[in-house]
């Protein structure tokens, strides 16, 4: 009885000595990641790239993610973890190698596709975490993962404007000290990193892995509450992806808000979603599961995307037009390419001088509260549960599919998004956002329901 008892409580809590490799492997990796990301577009204009050219350069990492990140995820189910990880990493090192010795735009465009195609960095790592955790903490250390999107998005564009600083704005030395970071993964992974899937748990799956995106979307699709869990994945990032897309160009139009300031928003949702995804998930799947964290995630990212459609336009008391004006028109290259779409193209208004107060900024820092809280638990989640709902065999392939979804919805929302706000004003994308996630939300009630297990349980205690 002493025994079962500690069994059952070790199962409850996560062993974080035995993902912390995989942990600080990824945070390495996005160090690299996000160092490049916000200077990418700046790169491509310093060789004559347009917004149009740059939008298409924005898309092309996670289209060949989309293609890539299935097929690897897949192989990893049969070959191992370590494996695919490194060579997911080496193709990362000679993408940013690439980017760091370009001197022509199609040798950056080159550079994202090699890293798109061989980035299953995040599919591999999920299946690992999936592999080195229970049911019960599950959500837990997927949790991390998005914790270490979160830190790295902090510490990235840091290390990135230092490098600028330090280098006089040669945006090479970013790209180097990028691929410095990828290969410092490479001999983590390769020294540290332990292999999580056994060679007796491999390859158990009759079928060949396949090398169609869309066979292996398709066939998880039709799997029962696989798809359901697939789809709200899928629309969740594009909302989300949205959000994150638009907010810069958003708080512009309606705040008046300049590049520092949005640079705090964004760290203020850094750190919401470090605590939430690091720390609090863990406590909140234990407690509540999964399937209720779904549910609370979509209605707070809704909430959240629907308070801050309807954020007073209010410039804050420090805005001054003429000297935001003076800004943009030193910047434009920089806001064209670098916050979602060119000031012009957009037909971006900035509000007029006088009416300048907190209330504004109040508001959208309040809203980005649910958000961030939403968004931070929605996928973590919506993994853990799919992990469940899958054989052993398939988790690999499985989160390699969900881990494609995100990508295709990374593809296309900035074109939608962008759109919408073009042409629809700049309060529809959120309002629309969160329609469809109340919409959402209510599918999920319906639709993601007890496994047999948890029924069982369910009824027990009732």
């Amino acid at each position: 009885m002493i025994q079962s008892t500690a069994v059952s409580a070790s199962d409850e809590k996560l062993d974080f000595k035995r993902i912390l490799p995989i942990f600080v492997i990824i945070l390495v990796d996005l160090l690299g990641l996000t160092i490049i990301i916000p200077l990418l577009p700046l790169y491509a204009t310093s060789f004559g790239a347009d917004p149009l050219v740059i939008g298409l350069l924005g898309t092309s990492y996670p289209l060949m993610q989309f293609i890539g990140a299935p097929l690897l995820g897949g192989l990893s189910d049969r070959f191992g973890r370590k494996p695919i990880l490194i060579i997911s990493q080496i193709g990362t090192f000679i993408g940013f190698l690439v980017l760091g010795f370009a001197n022509a735009l199609w040798l950056i465009f080159l550079a994202r596709i090699i890293d798109g195609l061989s980035g299953a960095n995040i599919a591999v790592a999920q299946a690992a975490l999936t592999d080195s955790t229970t049911e019960k903490t599950r959500a837990q250390g997927l949790g991390l993962l998005g914790a270490a999107f979160g830190l790295g998005f902090i510490l990235g564009p840091i290390i990135a404007a230092v490098a600028l600083v330090v280098s006089q704005n040669d945006y090479h030395v970013p790209a180097f000290i990028a691929a410095a970071f990828s290969l410092l993964s490479i001999v983590l992974t390769t020294f540290w990193f332990k292999e999580t899937l056994p060679k007796e748990r491999r390859g158990q799956h009759k079928e060949k892995v396949s090398t169609n995106v869309f066979s292996n979307i398709f066939r998880a699709l039709r799997l029962p509450m696989v798809g359901t869990l697939l789809i709200l994945m899928f629309f969740q990032q594009l909302i989300f992806g949205g959000f994150e897309n638009l907010i810069s160009l958003f708080t512009l139009n309606r705040l008046g808000i300049n590049a520092l300031g949005n640079a705090v928003i964004f760290v203020f949702v850094g750190v919401i979603l470090v605590f939430v995804q690091g720390y609090f998930i863990g406590k909140w799947s234990r407690r509540f599961g999964e399937r209720k964290l779904i549910y609370a995630g979509l209605a707070l990212l809704a909430v959240g995307l629907t308070l801050t459609s309807l954020t007073p336009s209010q410039p804050a008391p420090w805005y001054s037009r003429s000297e935001l004006v003076q800004e943009l028109t030193q910047n434009e290259s920089i806001l064209s390419s670098g916050q979602g779409g060119a000031v012009s193209d957009l037909s971006i208004d900035i509000p007029e001088d006088g009416n300048n107060g907190w209330l504004g900024l109040i508001w959208i820092m309040v809203a980005m509260i649910p958000a961030s809280i939403g968004g931070g638990i929605l996928s973590p989640s919506i993994n853990s549960l799919l992990t469940r709902r899958v054989g052993e065999h398939d988790v690999g392939g499985t989160l390699g599919v969900s881990a494609a979804l995100v990508s295709a919805a990374n593809a296309i929302t900035p074109l939608l998004g962008g759109s919408i706000f073009k042409w629809l004003g700049s309060t529809a994308p959120f309002l629309i956002g969160g329609v469809v996630l109340g919409i959402l939300c209510f599918i999920a009630f319906r639709k993601v329901v007890p496994d047999p297990q948890e029924k069982q349980i369910l009824n027990q205690a009732g």
